[in-house]
């Protein structure tokens, strides 16, 4: 059978994709599954982190949110059985690529797919709820009548934000990048009769990046936030690349900070001078950083990540999740979809096998 996999370049030079041909082992592992798989989402590979934790390989295995069925089940696993719907993301040190048709993984790592979820729907959108769900519960202790400010919000993982933030009774506002993505996000702000609404304030920063304190003081009555969910900062006033002008300097995000109050952030690198810790300290607030792997780097927490991966499914399967919808592609454009994903001009690709 065939697999995707990223053959790391020497010194900086780009990684490059290959679909290789790979088997997997005649014996089944006592606590492992047997999945059949029916569709993989791509995601871009973090090479540093994965050079980072050691275990940085010439050939790299590619493709982890996978959503299948289970064909064959070891001696020792006691939570599924053969036909059942899975859905689950591998681990960093999987062998497997989740674009072979049949895969060894965990029992632990699996939890059931609800059957009116389509495999497309799942395999798309788990990472970005699980990163939402991590953002809001585990980092910001995210609660009713919090004001959430998330930063990008027509991004899968913003909308994920948006939504799960929504259904737990936060006020929201969120900006925009451009103009069809603004226009998006203002649909999903109230209108006559509409009792539960998704977006209080939608913030164009296209226009101009600077309203972003202005208009969520003003918003807020001077009081602040109290969660703030980033796609990146500015560390520099002076930005070269527009895409880096879109992204909210960093005393900003401090400044639109209630007291009290929680920043999570996505920027790998971030850098605070003393007096954004003297800021930070006066709001007695905190940052915490979100790390999109470190459910599956370590099974400290194995129990409470099986907990959040079901309720995601189960809130997707309920449409308290919505994510957007993405066409799928066939295996034999696999390659070209990850190159696409890699090079960050596209957040996600689906593979329909």
């Amino acid at each position: 059978m065939k697999g995707l996999y990223c053959r790391v370049g020497v010194s900086d030079a780009e990684p490059k994709f290959v679909i290789q041909e790979t088997s997997l082992p005649d014996s089944l592992g006592s606590d492992q599954v047997r999945v059949q798989v029916k569709a993989c989402g791509l995601s871009p590979l973090d090479l540093k982190l994965l050079g980072d934790i050691g275990i940085l390989r010439d050939l790299i295995p590619v493709g982890r949110e996978v959503a299948g069925v289970v064909l064959q089940v070891g001696e020792k696993v006691s939570f599924f059985q053969p036909e059942d719907e899975v859905v689950g993301i591998l681990p960093l040190d999987s062998p497997c690529s989740g674009l072979c048709d049949v895969i060894d993984i965990d029992e632990h790592l699996l939890v059931q797919k609800p059957e009116k979820l389509s495999s497309v729907c799942v395999a798309g959108a788990l990472r970005d709820g699980l990163c939402a769900y991590t953002a809001l519960h585990t980092h910001a202790r995210m609660a009713a009548g919090h004001t959430l400010l998330v930063m990008d919000g027509a991004s899968s993982f913003g909308l994920m934000c948006i939504q799960l933030a929504c259904y737990h009774g936060g006020k929201v506002m969120t900006t925009s990048h451009t103009p069809q993505t603004h226009t998006f996000l203002e649909q999903l702000r109230p209108s006559v009769g509409v009792q539960d609404p998704l977006v209080a304030k939608v913030i164009p920063l296209y226009k101009d990046s600077s309203d972003l304190l202005s208009v969520v003081l003003e918003e807020t009555g001077g009081l602040g936030v109290d969660i703030i969910i980033d796609s990146g900062v500015r560390l520099q006033e002076e930005e070269s690349s527009e895409e880096m002008k879109l992204l909210p300097h960093k005393h900003d995000i401090i400044s639109v900070l209630g007291v009290g109050g929680h920043w999570v952030t996505s920027h790998k690198d971030l850098q605070l001078d003393p007096p954004d810790c003297r800021l930070l300290h006066l709001k007695s607030a905190s940052v915490t950083f979100l790390n999109h792997e470190v459910w599956t780097a370590s099974s400290a927490q194995q129990g409470r990540y099986l907990h959040i991966l079901k309720d995601i499914v189960e809130k997707m399967s309920t449409g308290v999740l919505r994510p957007q919808p993405e066409e799928a592609v066939p295996l034999y454009e696999a390659t070209v979809a990850m190159e696409t994903v890699q090079r960050q001009q596209k957040k996600k690709a689906i593979v329909q096998l």
